[in-house]
């Protein structure tokens, strides 16, 4: 049933089935051996790979594999400092509804993909990407080279690692990271060129989002941090979405 839903994806073909399963079990053992992710986690990402791979093809893989990576060295940069402020990641590595907070909104709309076959729809999962990459690299990179951080509502001072903090190092750390996402999204065929802007511009004010909801809702304890990390990526993803079918999205445009 599920290759007859998904006409337009990758996997039109048996074999292509199997690829996309053994390089699915494979990203997911190599994650779980570099304890970048727990069991839960594991089974979360392996879905979301399976997913993003067996409908939007090598390239989507290609920037999820990217992703990982950049997570999994910003993690372990400065772990020690992180961990005697005790803002540090579990050694196990993140779990089941951390993985799915950050990849869930990119694998749906990949499968939206399949369904639709409107590539505005894997725009969007690279802008799900992207703000996954630049909200989690800016966290990790701020809280390794600062003490300190700016509230992004007030800019007073906050210990490094609070909910809704911002420094410069982070900040520009995480837009390079969105923008390598959107960047192998783009030279691996999932984003057209004229677009590579679109999933970059929507990382960056994904995660603006998701500091403004740490700041308010997860600080007073409305929200933890996964449903903040989801918006974040659905903000990024409705954003690219929105801007790649827009009738002024021509006037927009950049080429690179």
């Amino acid at each position: 049933m599920i290759p007859n839903l998904l006409t337009h994806g990758w996997a039109l073909s048996p074999e292509r089935w199997v690829v996309a399963a053994a390089v699915t079990l494979s990203f997911a053992v190599v994650a779980r051996v570099l304890r970048g992710v727990n069991r839960s986690g594991a089974l979360a990402g392996g879905l979301a790979c399976f997913l993003l791979f067996a409908v939007a093809g090598p390239g989507a893989c290609a920037a999820l594999s990217a992703l990982f990576l950049l997570i999994w060295l910003s993690t372990r940069l400065g772990y020690r400092t992180k961990h005697h402020l005790g803002i540090a990641e579990h050694r196990e590595g993140r779990n089941g509804w951390q993985i799915s907070a950050n990849l869930g909104v990119a694998a749906l709309s990949a499968v939206t993909f399949g369904i639709t076959g409107n590539g505005a729809w894997l725009t969007a999962a690279a802008g799900a990407l992207a703000e996954a990459a630049t909200d989690t690299v800016a966290s990790e990179i701020g809280q390794t080279l600062n003490q300190t951080a700016l509230l992004i509502t007030t800019w007073e001072a906050v210990p490094a690692g609070t909910d809704g903090g911002i420094t410069v190092a982070g900040t520009l750390s995480g837009v390079a990271a969105g923008t390598t996402i959107a960047a192998i999204a783009t030279f691996s065929g999932m984003v057209p060129y004229a677009r590579f802007w679109i999933p970059a511009a929507a990382g960056i004010f994904g995660m603006l989002v998701d500091s403004l909801l740490g700041a308010t809702l997860q600080r007073r304890g409305w929200v933890n941090n996964e449903a903040v990390n989801l918006c974040g990526t659905l903000t990024a993803a409705a954003m690219a979405y929105a801007l790649s079918v827009s009738p002024w999205h021509s006037a927009l445009r950049f080429s690179i």
